[in-house]
C-alpha cells in the first residue's frame, strides 16, 4: 500500500479509486429512416441489382428508358391485381361475379409510386437531373396506358382528385362574388 495514501477513506482516495469506469461512448446512431426512406433504398437496390443481373451487365450510368420499362415488367410476376384481358367474360366489370384465369398484375398505383421514389433516389445518387432516366417521357407513356388499360379492365374510368382548399373557413358568395370566412360556426 502506498503511503501517502495511509489514512485516507474510500472518498479521500486517488481519482482512479473513487471515479467508476464509464464504457467509450460510441457515435450516436443516424436518425431511423422514414418508411418512405426506406422503400427508396429497396427500390434502388432492386432496381440496382435488376441491372447487375442483365446479360451484359448494365451501368447505371448507362440505363435508358428500356431498361426501366424491362423492370416494371418484371415486376408484374408479383403483382397482386387481377386484370382482366379483352376476352374476358369479366372484362369491365367492377365486382365479377367469378374467378378467371386472368393474370396478376403491379397496380398502376404502385408502378407510379416506384417511380417517383426511383426518379428521386438516381439524383441522391450522384444522377443529374436533366439525364434522369425515371424522368422520361416514354415512362410517363407508359403508365398512362397502364393506368387507362386497368381502369378499362375493372371498368373503372381513372379521375385525377381534385385538390383540397387549403382553407376550408373560406367562401365563395355566389350572389356578390365576393369572398370571405364562413360564418356558419360562429354564433349568431
Amino acid at each position: 500500500m502506498d503511503p501517502s495514501n495511509k489514512g485516507k477513506g474510500i472518498s479521500e482516495g486517488s481519482a482512479s479509486q473513487s471515479q467508476p469506469q464509464q464504457p467509450p461512448q460510441s457515435p450516436p446512431n443516424p436518425p431511423a429512416l422514414s418508411r418512405y426512406e426506406s422503400q427508396k433504398r429497396r427500390d434502388w437496390n432492386a432496381f440496382c441489382q435488376y441491372l447487375r443481373n442483365q446479360q451484359p451487365p448494365v451501368h447505371i450510368s448507362q440505363c435508358s428508358s428500356n431498361n426501366i420499362l424491362d423492370f416494371l415488367q418484371y415486376l408484374d410476376q408479383f403483382g397482386k391485381t387481377k386484370i382482366h384481358a379483352h376476352g374476358c367474360a369479366f372484362f369491365g366489370q367492377v365486382e365479377p361475379a367469378g374467378q378467371c384465369n386472368c393474370p396478376l398484375k403491379q397496380a398502376w398505383g404502385s408502378l407510379d409510386a416506384l417511380i417517383g421514389r426511383l426518379r428521386a433516389a438516381y439524383e441522391e445518387n450522384g444522377g443529374l437531373p436533366e439525364r434522369n432516366p425515371f424522368a422520361g417521357g416514354g415512362i410517363r407513356v407508359f403508365l398512362r396506358e397502364v393506368r387507362d388499360s386497368q381502369a378499362k379492365a375493372r371498368g373503372v374510368p381513372y379521375k385525377k382528385r381534385k385538390k383540397k382548399r387549403r382553407n376550408p373557413m373560406q367562401t365563395h358568395d355566389v350572389e356578390d362574388g365576393t369572398t370571405g370566412t364562413s360564418s356558419s360556426n360562429l354564433p349568431s
